[in-house]
């Protein structure tokens, strides 16, 4: 029998289980409370429960089903990025980033990426395999406990492309924001895509508001080829057109996430299109400094940086710039799970 992920069980599920089990019932909604009332989905720490039921979860469910591997934590900003290790020795990351009165998790949806951005660490290695609703669910009671209290906002901005892996994805926003489970208001969360068209669709048809992030890169599709592999790469009046549906059907403005490669996409002309591109379809821009992988590409001069964003901006579009924050030596997205595959290599 394939095990199932305690993260994410409702009660009727876990009433059923008890009862296959010979156990009472009334147990279900004391495990549902420590799961989503106090964030433990470790048997052994829910103390109401007896020591024979204890067993028979940890036995019966992954619970839990991943550990964390590595830590790296920045002393500038407390921000913590999470390498952790699946039940099956793959691994993904999570970022704990704390920020005045609030706490923000990032948590990844794949094991790798599909898409390939030629920048990005996540995709060095390709697709290994999808996250469970189960898996993505113990990432973020983990950075919960890491932070000591229930996060405030998600992003599910981490390693892989979500709206690839759908299905479960959407799993994890209904419970999420079930009011019988974390009761967490769509408006805090948001789903990142590089733009893959039909699952943007999909997204819109659940209806419900939360913020949609794309990782549009480039004004114009030459340039974007050349950030962007073929494999999942959609034109760009397509990606905007099923963004626009996401913004009709949810009330809610979208983002255009854009990470500035010097000499690639950071010119005062591409700046001005991009301007206008997000006027035109009342989207926000966000800017990104490249962190620097290993990739062939660099990050701009501040000057190059800041007339960008200037130049952006007189377009009346709505400009900001993301604030950089945690350890340098593991800033870019994927790059703890990166090394540790090399680490992997090096033993064969």
């Amino acid at each position: 029998m394939t095990k199932k992920f305690l993260a994410g069980s409702s009660v009727e599920e876990l009433k059923s289980w008890l009862t296959e089990q010979g156990e009472s019932s009334f147990r279900a909604k004391q495990i549902a409370d420590w799961l989503y009332g106090k964030l433990i989905f470790d048997p052994f720490q829910m103390k109401n429960i007896p020591a024979k039921l204890q067993n028979l979860l940890a036995e019966n469910f992954f619970a839990p089903s991943c550990q964390i591997a590595e830590r790296v934590e920045s002393p500038r900003d407390g921000v913590v990025k999470l390498r952790l290790e699946l039940h099956d020795q793959e691994s993904v990351e999570l970022v704990v980033i704390p920020s005045d009165e609030r706490v923000t998790l990032c948590l990844s949806t794949q094991v790798g990426c599909p898409v390939g951005c030629r920048f990005c660490a996540s995709g060095v290695n390709g697709l290994t395999r999808n996250l469970t609703a189960g898996e993505m669910l113990e990432e973020f009671l983990i950075g919960c406990r890491e932070a000591g209290r229930k996060c405030d906002n998600i992003v599910f901005m981490g390693i892989g492309e979500g709206l690839v892996n759908s299905t479960e994805l959407f799993k994890v926003l209904d419970i999420l924001t079930s009011p019988d489970y974390y009761a967490m208001s769509p408006r805090r969360i948001t789903v990142s895509t590089s733009g893959f068209v039909p699952g943007m669709l999909k997204f819109a048809e659940l209806g419900k508001e939360f913020t949609l992030a794309i990782s549009l890169h480039a004004p114009d599709d030459v340039t974007r080829a050349k950030i962007i592999p073929d494999k999942l790469r959609y034109p760009i009046k397509e990606i905007l057109a099923a963004a626009d549906v996401c913004r009709d059907r949810t009330g809610r403005l979208y983002t255009l996430e854009y990470t500035l490669l010097a000499g690639i996409n950071d010119s005062p002309a591409q700046a001005e299109a991009l301007g206008i591109l997000a006027k035109s379809h009342r989207a926000k821009i966000n800017l990104i400094p490249y962190n620097a992988t290993d990739s062939e590409f660099r990050r701009p001069s501040r000057e190059a940086i800041e007339l960008f964003e200037k130049t952006a901006s007189a377009t009346g579009a709505t400009v900001t710039r993301r604030v950089e924050r945690g350890a340098k030596s593991a800033a870019a997205c994927g790059q703890l799970r990166v090394n540790a595959e090399a680490k992997k290599k090096d033993k064969k």
